[in-house]
């Protein structure tokens, strides 16, 4: 090319998790939620349908999937030196954060939703070092605006306290 100009070079890594995530929102959007999904005849509000979610969230990964294609069409060589220099995660934050998947998925008929979002949210939250202490109230106030949204709005069946 000419001299001084910057040229773009593709980073491979953020272009195939963008196509790796269309094609898995595409096999969602046209072939899961369509067979799997049964709607009732007469649905009142359409948020209320069971494809709703499904569907929204769909479109929603394949937004994301699009527009990380695109940033891994053009970034530019400068940024591809200061992210090839990047460490990664330390190992005890994944473990932390594989521990509080687990906790929730275990604790959640056992002890309740609200009660194993918050000890979910507290490791999540040890995992990732907050400064500012006021913050760690949101994880008792997220889990249990979640779980309120889902069984009083939304007619969600969840365990809620362990009795």
């Amino acid at each position: 090319m000419f001299k001084g100009s910057k040229q773009s070079s593709a980073d491979i890594s953020t272009v195939l998790v963008g196509s790796v995530m269309l094609a898995l929102a595409c096999l969602l959007l046209f072939y899961l939620v369509p067979q799997y999904v049964t709607e009732p005849a007469m649905v009142q509000n359409p948020m209320m349908s069971p494809s709703w979610l499904p569907r929204y969230m769909g479109w929603l990964i394949f937004l994301i999937a699009i527009l990380l294609i695109i940033q891994g069409l053009f970034r530019n060589d400068k940024d591809n030196k200061e992210s090839a220099g990047s460490e990664r995660g330390p190992v005890l934050r994944f473990l932390l954060m594989a521990l509080a998947l687990v906790v929730y998925l275990s604790f959640f008929e056992l002890i309740g939703a609200i009660f194993s979002g918050v000890l979910a949210t507290l490791i999540l939250f040890a995992a990732h070092p907050i400064r500012k202490k006021w913050v760690y109230s949101l994880a008792f106030i997220i889990p249990v605006v979640i779980t309120l949204l889902f069984t009083k709005v939304l007619g969600v069946p969840l365990p809620v306290m362990p009795y």
